[in-house]
């Protein structure tokens, strides 16, 4: 499994609830959607990749907790697989289509993941030389 960058205590805490029972699965995945959402950053690692700074941990753990709950109030799993579909009903007529995911393949971060990914300075980076 994909490490994590938060726990399931620290998900129960940003919920303001228990965490569910499948936390551990959802962080993981949640943290995998943040290092995409991360590609090109740069940022001071240790020699396993662990971030090393305690402001770009405390953002990573912020911002998975942040996918973890935007995921859990859209009715998604982690697969993104609810998101690329929707349905449509109006009496006896019923709809249903498959509805574009983000752009190539993009992930869908939640805001409030975003926002504190560019708080920590995470984000917007332009291009740095060799």
């Amino acid at each position: 499994m994909a490490r994590a960058y938060a726990t399931p205590e620290q998900l129960a805490a940003w919920l303001g609830q228990p965490a569910p029972s499948d936390a551990e699965r959802l962080l993981a995945r949640a943290s995998d959607d943040i290092d995409a959402g991360l590609l090109t950053a740069r940022y001071p690692v240790d020699p396993a990749g662990v971030p090393t700074d305690p402001v770009h941990v405390a953002a990573l753990a912020d911002s998975v907790c942040a996918q973890v709950e935007y995921q859990l109030a859209a009715g998604e799993d982690g697969t993104g697989a609810s998101a690329r579909w929707s349905s449509v009903s109006a009496g006896s007529i019923s709809l249903s289509a498959s509805s574009p995911g983000p752009a190539g393949g993009a992930v869908d971060l939640a805001p409030r993941a975003r926002r504190a990914l560019q708080r920590a300075g995470l984000t917007g980076h332009g291009v740095h030389p060799w």
